[in-house]
């Protein structure tokens, strides 16, 4: 079975398990993104305690929040760090024990700048997993010189074949980017609203605002689309079937790399020794390989990645770029609501 057919089957599945646990260790139990428990990165887990965790999926970080603020209770979930103000508002998490997370010391201390990932009260936050929004392209259909800009998402060569991601964080770090503003940590207002007119210019371009990756790397194989913002998973999923697909980081204006994490949730049902020892399972060195593979992301571990050629890593897009990056950083709340509002209004023709 190929990778494409392995995940389409497994999203079909996601589909009953978004609701229903997978269950294994009744000791732990993980809210997770559909596709994450991957053997390779449990096995660690799996020698110590004899099965996986228990896992519980769901499609978006939105339908994440929404599960555990109405009740449903987990060890710990995955979310990215635009998403840990909400928790950290509902009460809903504490802090994490870094004493117990092995691998605290190597990750880069540039993550944990925001008060929302650390502050006087602790660790609330812990970077894993990092990637990228770039611009992935049809390499048969689309010459090279087309995607060294942003502005080819106006291009009318490719109206109706375009494709951008259906997050609100993704589409506004592209268009800030577009527009000349590479973090949005104090965004003025008439930054916002010339971000807002590019987007509203892109717009008719766009055929499809994808939000699964395995929906994007279908339009992509199909020809419907030949342009798209996308992450490194769409990619991954079509360079393992041989297609002909390129992603470039580096268009002039920059590109944008997100990465998400764990948080350690109040009162959570099962063992903390468990826990812990998951985490440090996904952190293990002999973990960054599966993901890479499985996934095409990346380990903030940098012992782990270390596991993997400098040639394997470039040919993952997960290796260092030199060129501008707009990191996707928590932002204010009330920032971020009206992103989400704005966003719907153009999607809509508004």
């Amino acid at each position: 079975m190929t990778f494409t057919a392995r995940l389409l089957t497994g999203a079909a599945s996601a589909l009953v398990l978004a609701s229903s646990a997978h269950a294994a260790d009744p000791e732990l139990t993980i809210l997770d993104w559909a596709g994450w428990e991957i053997d390779g990165a449990l096995t660690p887990y799996v020698d110590k305690h004899g099965q996986k965790p228990t896992y519980v999926f769901y499609a978006d970080d939105d339908e994440a929040f929404q599960k555990v603020s109405s009740g449903f209770r987990a060890d710990a979930v995955h979310p990215c760090p635009g998403a840990v103000p909400r928790y950290r508002d509902a009460g809903l998490i504490e802090p994490w024990d870094i004493s117990k997370v092995e691998a605290f010391k190597n990750i880069d201390p540039a993550l944990f700048a925001s008060s929302f990932i650390k502050d006087d009260g602790g660790v609330w936050f812990l970077p894993y997993d990092f990637a990228y929004t770039a611009i992935a392209y049809n390499l048969n259909e689309v010459p090279e010189e087309d995607v060294q800009s942003l502005e080819v998402f106006k291009n009318p060569k490719y109206a109706g074949r375009i494709s951008i991601s259906d997050n609100s964080d993704d589409v506004w770090a592209l268009a800030f980017l577009a527009t000349g503003v590479t973090n949005w940590d104090d965004v003025s207002d008439d930054q916002i609203t010339a971000a807002a007119d590019w987007l509203r210019e892109v717009a008719p371009n766009v055929r499809t605002w994808w939000s699964d990756p395995s929906e994007l790397s279908q339009a992509m194989a199909s020809g419907e689309i030949l342009v798209s913002w996308s992450w490194n998973d769409p990619v991954a999923i079509m360079k393992a079937d041989n297609f002909p697909v390129g992603f470039n980081r580096a268009p002039k204006e920059g590109s944008t790399s997100f990465f998400c994490g764990f948080v350690n949730m109040k009162d959570g049902p099962g063992s903390e020794d468990k826990l812990y020892d998951w985490v440090n399972s996904m952190y293990a060195p002999s973990s960054a390989r599966p993901i890479v593979d499985a996934i095409g992301y990346a380990n903030t571990n940098p012992e782990a990645m270390a596991t993997i050629p400098a040639e394997e890593q470039a040919a993952a897009y997960v290796d260092a770029i030199d060129t501008t990056v707009f990191l996707q950083t928590p932002m204010q709340p009330a920032l971020r609501d009206k992103l989400v509002e704005e966003f719907e209004l153009i999607k809509s023709g508004f």
